[in-house]
């Protein structure tokens, strides 16, 4: 560092006496962020619209209190012909077959038009390089044209957008929507809800998988109509119809410029997935299995970041409570090790649901009795020799059922991660029918016996190392579920209120896509629900314990593709969808309002299982409780080319304007949402004309070019200027008014100087790296509440003792 000393020498001494407004008091922390939420919709058109009211609360040590009020952001409608496929402008939800073309609905005689998903769901925002891009899900079609369902019959789809980001205030516009190619995977099935990797890729879904066993033997089935039918329209040859292509787990990567890339994870096992989270280890996950009669699945890889091959398990549940939506222990069962060219090679070598398994129609001697989601009913199997890996991943919860896994959870929907705490948080639409105690004395098994709550609960799994499967062998990883316990549940009303709502609106009812958020440790939930008219987004605070409603989606709509993005090029987004907006109002008793009339507002602003909206809710302060909002050490300066207003905290922890600033240059402390702290209790309004607050200088090593805003050569920058510098983004330094200079080895970039008047601990991770002399200077990179950063991770604790802080 040393050597660098001459040019930091010479720069100080240019740099002119500062001054704070008042006396430095301390930093200022965050004490706490809450959410406040908003009423339930109550007219016509709140209930049509997708909104929110909702605000967050920051509250600081010093008593003041700021508001942030949040913003719903529709970024294009399912039906909005956004997307660019072959040169044409399609909408955004239109599947496309095998060879990129719009598949059409041909229900009217003589007028063939592009199928339009109304179904919008799970959305992922990646960033790649310096570009954002947005993968959602279109999970399925609700009507033809001719009015007719068209519920599992045509095969889904996702679109990529790559979206413009507004630097300042974080707005998103979709800038290039294009659809997502599922050819080289034989098309997509059902895509409901999904995640992003912790290495950042989007981990998709397919939801209710094609029976094997109806599909080969009964013709009439659900299983084999739909899945003849997606192959019809997608491939073109209903013969290509294999109900094991469908039911896996879809993992796309978006390269830098766009390209995707897409791979089924065939080793992850084949059942209804809701959706995959992957553990901070990347190799551990669970999944939610949508339906009646679902598993618990675990799936740790082999590899980090690689779901190529791993083992799958599947826990058996062992209740020990019943309060607040029960509560239990797990054991996880072996279902054994696959990887994905395994699996793949037994489909396309045409094994069937008979390959694997014998079948008696009553109880037989040898044969085991299950009952799971692939079949409403009581079945008796009896595996066939050596195909306990086909069973294992192609009819895993068959499999799991006759080693003894619970198959009785219901509705199982969503997940969410808080690392922090090593929890999983689980969404359980309804807790009612499998999960009640058998009555009937006919079930197969009766491990889970809770008390019926229509309207759902949200779990919480409690994770750890050190856990063995049920056969006594070591489960190879730190994140293994061993217990399970109710959080929060929904509340039944014996009766409809005036808003046709057959749970307490201000609870949650149904509870489906699921998100945490790591600034406020709150779990954020989606409703899915018939009982609710009007669905919302909850945040519930797991500090506070208090459930706030943040959004409304349009009557009889499913909210879905929630997401809580945190710090996404310094902006924070929660994504959220809504799907088949209308559906099911004509059957509600609604008093409230008109019925009549709140469908036909539906159907004229929205349109009635039509059309599904994609966007976001934007206002989320960048804060973290505990951390410094005003800080001990300057982070920037201001300077003030004429007299301002100079606002002060009064004791009540409110600003007002108290004096005047003069035409000068002073030391920034920190920033509220609309004020700089100029020193003490005193700040001034971001929005004053005439100031500007810069952040550091670049120093010039060797000649550089500064570009005006539009890109063209401003001047060339001489070796030992030292450039102001207001903010960095895009590889780019603004250096004021738009123009910039390009990231670059010879612009050095630092914030300040520290001037070392006694023998100092240089330390890293908070451990002592070397001393530094008295007498010595080093540049200073940032500061961070007391320290300041010198390179490397390596820091200083600063006080006014040992160390002079020079702020460029």
């Amino acid at each position: 560092m040393k050597k660098r000393m001459a040019a930091a020498i010479t720069l100080s001494l240019m740099v002119p006496a500062f001054t704070s407004a008042g006396a430095v008091s301390g930093p200022v922390t965050v004490k706490s962020i809450e959410y406040k939420g908003m009423e339930a919709p109550k007219t016509i058109p709140e209930m049509v619209n997708t909104y929110t009211k909702a605000s967050i609360e920051v509250t600081y040590s010093n008593g003041l209190k700021e508001n942030y009020p949040l913003s719903y952001n529709r970024l294009f409608k399912s039906e909005d012909k956004v997307a660019v496929n072959k040169g044409q402008m399609i909408a955004a939800g239109t599947p496309i077959d095998v060879n990129g073309n719009p598949i059409m609905d041909n229900s009217v005689e003589g007028k063939p038009v592009p199928f339009v998903s109304d179904a919008p769901d799970s959305n992922s925002l990646l960033k790649v390089g310096n570009e954002i891009y947005m993968v959602t899900h279109y999970e399925y079609q609700t009507l033809d044209a001719a009015g007719k369902s068209a519920y599992g019959i045509v095969p889904a789809s996702m679109s990529l957008s790559k979206m413009k980001q507004d630097k300042k205030t974080g707005k998103l516009v979709p800038e290039k929507v294009e659809k997502i190619d599922f050819s080289d995977v034989n098309g997509i099935w059902i895509p409901c809800n999904g995640s992003t990797s912790p290495w950042g890729t989007h981990l998709g879904s397919e939801e209710y998988e094609p029976d094997a066993r109806s599909f080969e033997a009964d013709p009439k089935s659900p299983a084999f109509t739909q899945t003849t039918s997606f192959a019809k329209l997608y491939f073109g040859d209903e013969k290509k119809a294999n109900p094991y292509n469908y039911g896996w787990i879809p993992e796309i990567t978006v390269k830098p410029g766009g390209k995707t890339e897409v791979m089924k994870h065939y080793s992850t096992g084949r059942f209804s997935h809701e959706q995959m989270q992957v553990m901070p280890d990347n190799r551990t996950a669970f999944f939610g299995d949508d339906g009646a009669n679902t598993m618990m699945f675990m799936y740790v890889a082999d590899k980090e970041k690689d779901l190529s091959a791993g083992t799958l398990y599947a826990a058996k549940f062992n209740q020990t409570g019943t309060e607040n939506g029960g509560s239990g222990n797990f054991e996880w069962i072996s279902l054994g090790h696959g990887t994905d060219a395994e699996i793949k090679a037994m489909i396309d070598s045409g094994v069937k649901f008979s390959s694997i398994f014998e079948v008696s129609d009553t109880e037989k001697e040898g044969f085991t009795a299950v009952k799971t989601y692939s079949n409403s009913k009581v079945e008796y199997l009896k595996l066939k020799p050596g195909m306990e890996k086909a069973a294992a991943f192609l009819e895993p919860r068959r499999y799991a059922a006759m080693r003894g896994a619970t198959s009785e959870w219901n509705k199982m929907e969503g997940l969410a991660l808080n690392k922090k705490d090593k929890k999983v948080y689980v969404a359980m639409a309804d807790v009612s029918k499998s999960m009640e105690k058998d009555a009937t004395g006919k079930e197969p098994a009766d491990h889970i016996q809770l008390p019926k709550i229509k309207s759902g609960a949200a779990y919480e799994m409690n994770l750890g190392g050190g856990q063995k499967d049920q056969n006594g062998q070591s489960i190879n990883s730190e994140y293994a579920a061993s217990s399970i316990s109710g959080l929060l549940t929904g509340e039944d009303m014996a009766a409809p209120d005036a808003y046709g709502n057959t749970a307490n609106p201000n609870k949650i009812a149904s509870p489906d896509n699921l998100s945490y958020s790591e600034d406020m440790n709150a779990l954020l939930i989606g409703e899915d629900s018939g009982a609710h008219t009007n669905n919302y987004v909850w945040a519930y605070d797991l500090d506070t314990k208090n459930l706030e409603r943040l959004l409304s989606v349009p009557a009889g709509a499913e909210a879905t593709g929630l997401r809580m993005i945190e710090d996404m090029m310094n902006h924070s987004y929660m994504l959220s969808n809504f799907q088949h907006p209308g559906d099911g109002l004509k059957d509600l008793s609604i008093t409230a309002v008109n019925k009549e009339a709140l469908i036909a507002e539906v159907d004229k602003q929205i349109g009635i299982n039509k059309t599904g909206g994609v966007g976001y809710v934007d206002g989320f302060p960048q804060l973290k409780e505990g951390s410094a909002a005003i800080h001990k050490n300057p982070i920037g300066m201001m300077k003030v080319k004429k007299n301002v207003p100079l606002y002060k905290i009064d004791s009540n922890g409110e600003l007002s304007e108290s004096a005047e600033l003069k035409k000068g240059s002073y030391r920034v402390y920190g920033q509220l949402k609309d004020y700089y702290n100029v020193g003490g209790a005193y700040y001034v309004k971001k929005e004053e004309k005439g100031i500007s607050v810069y952040n550091g200088r670049i120093l010039i090593k060797s000649p550089l070019t500064m570009y005006t805003p539009d890109g063209k050569v401003h001047r060339t920058l001489k070796k030992g200027e030292a450039v102001r510098v207001f903010d960095r983004e895009d590889g780019k330094y603004n250096v004021g008014n738009g123009y910039y200079v390009k990231e670059n080895r010879n612009a050095v970039y630092y914030e300040g100087i520290a001037m070392i008047k006694q023998d100092i601990s240089l330390m890293k991770d908070g451990k002592v790296t070397k001393k530094l002399k008295k007498g010595s200077m080093y540049r200073v990179y940032g500061a961070e509440g007391s320290k300041l950063m010198l390179g490397g991770g390596q820091y200083i604790e600063a006080d006014k003792a040992s160390v002079t802080y020079i702020k460029n």
